[in-house]
């Protein structure tokens, strides 16, 4: 006698099983904070993270790519050396972990479908990298440049190059020469990127054709590398999620001069005529949400930086007492300036953080 299988889901009265929440999903933070990223006890199946790393599947497949990267939960984004797989950060795996980063580092990395392809893609670039051992082809050498430099600490990005490709903010690109090959492979993967058409006339059309032959070539091709090695996942991680983020802090932290105080009183003022007007720091703080938001977009740094920098200025402008000396509305567009500007030269000067 032939068994047929009949999926669950189609049978009349099936219904889904309600997943089980985790007991901390009704904590206070400060509650959470005390739990091991350990007891966490979560799993990528059945989160939005999931149905990303299906699309990416698919993705792949599209492109006549074999390869699929294994992917797990840990601390950070990454794709270890060696390793044809990729890391996720444990808050992509349930929304409450989300709020908990978004109250700790004001932001969520790839918090939105959209952003969190666009990191799955880079870290791919890199998975497939160690998949076939790119990194030892002379053509690869030749057009992107050798594994062996060394990872920078910090790096002077220039905004208008046109020898890299623009995927990932702070123009990852140019960090180092693996990351210039994750990102011409993400610009490459996105479907309808029409990355021929965008980066015509560019030198970094080049990168991408290169990249194009490379992955025909390897269309059908099983990897060399198959390993499911995971490297620091969730749950051999035995720290608290305190003590995560008091390291992450610490590494976005804020290497930023105090070299602004000419610039703050164009818009406030110290003089005792002022002294009925809004506090510089009251209205600092006002907008600082709004403005910080803005500014991370247009410069493409962290959020918790920018925060560091706004904490900084209303201390500074606290010290002077200073007030507001224009405006409001007139104050809020050249604040935004001035913010963007004191960033840019944070990026130009040689100090931004890169963490790769």
């Amino acid at each position: 006698m032939a068994w047929e299988v009949v999926s669950l889901e189609l049978l009349p009265d099936f219904k889904p099983p309600v997943p089980i929440e985790p007991e901390w999903v009704s904590w206070t933070d400060e509650q959470l904070l005390n739990l091991r990223l350990s007891d966490l006890n979560i799993r990528i199946s059945g989160t939005e993270l999931g149905q990303c790393v299906r699309q990416l599947y698919r993705e792949l497949k599209d492109h006549g790519l074999v390869f699929r990267p294994h992917v797990w939960l840990s601390d950070d984004w990454y794709s270890p050396d060696g390793t044809p797989g990729l890391a996720v950060p444990f808050y992509m795996g349930h929304p409450r972990l989300a709020k908990l980063e978004l109250n700790q580092m004001l932001e969520v990395e790839g918090g939105t479908p959209e952003w969190c392809m666009r990191i799955l893609r880079h870290e791919t670039g890199h998975a497939i990298e160690n998949a076939y051992r790119l990194r030892r082809r002379r053509s690869r050498q030749q057009m992107f440049g050798h594994t062996s430099v060394p990872y920078p600490d910090c790096y002077l990005p220039k905004p208008y190059s046109k020898s890299f490709v623009l995927h990932l903010d702070m123009w990852y690109a140019q960090s180092h020469p693996d990351e210039d090959f994750a990102e011409t492979f993400a610009v490459w993967l996105t479907p309808h990127s029409h990355w021929r058409e965008r980066y015509a006339g560019w030198p970094a059309l080049k990168k991408l054709e290169y990249m194009d032959g490379l992955m025909k070539e390897l269309a059908g091709v099983a990897p060399i590398v198959t390993t499911r090695e995971q490297v620091d996942p969730i749950q051999r991680l035995h720290k608290t999620l305190r003590e995560h983020y008091q390291d992450k802090r610490e590494r976005y932290g804020l290497d930023y001069p105090n070299f602004y105080d000419r610039d703050l009183r164009r818009l406030f003022s110290g003089d005792p005529d002022q002294s009925a007007n809004t506090s510089a720091e009251n209205f600092i703080r006002k907008f600082r949400k709004e403005v910080r938001r803005k500014v991370a977009a247009w410069t493409g740094e962290y959020q918790y930086t920018i925060d560091q920098v706004l904490q900084d200025m209303m201390a500074h402008c606290r010290e002077r007492n200073l007030r507001l000396a224009v405006p409001e509305e007139q104050a809020k567009v050249d604040f935004t300036i001035l913010l963007t500007v004191q960033t840019m030269n944070y990026l130009h000067g040689g100090r931004h953080r890169v963490v790769l």
